[in-house]
């Protein structure tokens, strides 16, 4: 197994090492939205919301891109909108804006390059690393009243809002023009957290949360018909939540600079 994932890297590498270059600078819009304990399986629903960003592609060749991306979104969810009993009892609901920089590489399964006919379309898969940042809130009294600082499951330490993420995903590229491409992807981001929805554990305790104010005890149980939950699931502390970015890119190239000691395109 380690034998073919060498040789593997070593084919990357030596690509990279002698491949044309080329860079690209792209504009995306698209959507964003969550997979957690308030929108455990809705993909591309009415909870999607749109998202916007810039790309930066620095090209290997014809088969590897190395990505770096700078983007924006909102995400939520919304217990009373699901069809689970469970949840419209649960009746919780959040929003957050998503902010996130990634880097990522991109393999093509064909040979591509913007402005070339002969190599004008490739679907495409990537594997990167990101950092976002995410703040929920919920509304209280009129207004939207950021939960991580209201402990609302009896959390001695708040958690952090800023977190790691894996995107993964896999789109298409082609070609519009001399110097323009399009690229479709949809990207599903793995997260180390539970709390980009602010649920994952218990109900706490009322008395508990009276230090942080009315807020926290209000938003901590918003159950229907509610009885005494303390100590009852409130989430599931074992799934992570994930967010995903999707969308179209428009991407124009930089430079075209063909290497002139080298006959092989890669």
């Amino acid at each position: 197994m380690k034998k073919p994932l060498f040789a593997l890297f070593l084919l990357l590498f030596s690509v990279g090492l002698s491949a044309q270059k080329t860079n690209e600078i792209g504009l995306f819009i698209g959507g964003s939205y969550y997979i957690g304990e308030l929108n455990p399986t809705g993909h591309l629903n009415s909870l999607t919301r749109p998202a916007a960003g810039i790309v930066y592609r620095h090209n290997r060749g014809y088969r590897l891109s190395f990505t770096g991306s700078a983007l924006f979104g909102s995400v939520q969810g919304i217990d009373a909108r699901t069809s689970s009993y469970e949840q419209q009892q649960r009746n919780l609901s959040f929003r957050s804006r998503v902010y996130e920089l990634a880097a990522r590489t991109e393999f093509n399964f064909i040979e591509y390059k913007i402005g070339d006919e002969k190599h004008s379309f490739t679907p495409f898969l990537f594997l990167g690393i990101g950092v976002f940042n995410f703040n929920p809130q919920a509304s209280f009294g009129g207004q939207w009243v950021a939960l991580q600082p209201l402990h609302t499951e009896g959390q001695a330490k708040g958690y952090m809002r800023t977190q790691v993420s894996i995107p993964f995903g896999a789109g298409i590229k082609m070609n519009l023009a001399k110097r323009i491409g399009l690229v479709l992807d949809w990207g599903m981001r793995k997260t180390f957290t539970d709390y980009l929805d602010d649920v994952s554990s218990v109900y706490a305790n009322p008395a508990d949360l009276a230090v942080y104010g009315p807020a926290a005890i209000a938003l901590a149980d918003r159950s229907i018909n509610a009885t005494d939950n303390v100590g009852r699931q409130r989430g599931n502390p074992r799934n992570k939540d994930w967010y995903c970015f999707t969308g179209l890119t428009l991407s124009f190239l930089l430079n075209d600079k063909p290497k002139s000691c080298s006959s092989y395109k890669y």
